[in-house]
């Protein structure tokens, strides 16, 4: 049991919520878009590449991304990411999986790509701050996921080594950053299959009721 890890790392979105490319084809629908037309103007081309950099890194606002956003996608910028995001809802069986962690005794805390706070705000109702050890959201330490800076912020607030660690992330990017580090990754495509694999890994029914 001494080479179990001791610390649970989670992504939100896409993790502790329903995943998100459903939210973003469901928002194309509505707004009468081209199905990637999100993709391709926001995470393939390059200027929005960079701006939604900025946005994780809290180099621009939200505002300011739903502005530039409108434009390439010929929508309304009016609480443009709470549009495309709002379907989101929390995924039962992570959240579950997470305080069944915790009552382990095993520190859980958060690695969070920010999309602003405001005036849309991602984590409203979650009770972060309650439920989990320690928060990290990108934005407010000026870096972003893959940086390794980041990371490393992570786990010192968590107060363990990387080799201690797991992170789940539903982007197999970040998931290979981190084990890069040294800390244990599980990419989440599925989160009945995720909790089977946290389980094993920490010896921990984490399905348990």
């Amino acid at each position: 049991m001494s080479n179990r890890p001791t610390g649970l790392i989670l992504d939100f979105g896409g993790v502790l919520t329903t995943p998100l490319l459903p939210a973003v084809l469901a928002f194309e629908q509505r707004e009468g878009l081209p199905q990637g037309a999100c993709l391709a103007a926001l995470y393939k081309d390059e200027e929005g590449v960079r701006i939604t950099s900025d946005l994780e890194r809290g180099a621009v606002s939200q505002t300011e991304w739903n502005t530039f956003a409108g434009k390439m996608l010929g929508v309304s910028p009016d609480n443009l990411m709470g549009r495309i995001f709002g379907t989101l809802r929390p995924e039962p069986l992570m959240i579950a999986a997470a305080a069944a962690a915790r009552r382990a005794g095993i520190k859980v805390g958060i690695l969070s790509n920010s999309v602003g706070l405001a005036p849309w705000d991602l984590y409203d109702g979650y009770e972060l701050e309650r439920l989990y050890d320690v928060v990290v959201i990108s934005e407010q330490h000026l870096l972003r996921k893959p940086d390794p800076e980041l990371f490393e912020i992570t786990l010192k607030l968590m107060g363990l080594p990387a080799a201690e660690c797991v992170f789940v992330d539903d982007t197999a990017a970040y998931t290979e950053a981190a084990e890069k580090l040294g800390i244990t990754g599980v990419h989440n495509q599925d989160p009945a299959q995720t909790v089977t694999a946290l389980s094993e890994l920490f010896g921990v029914d984490l399905a348990a009721a």
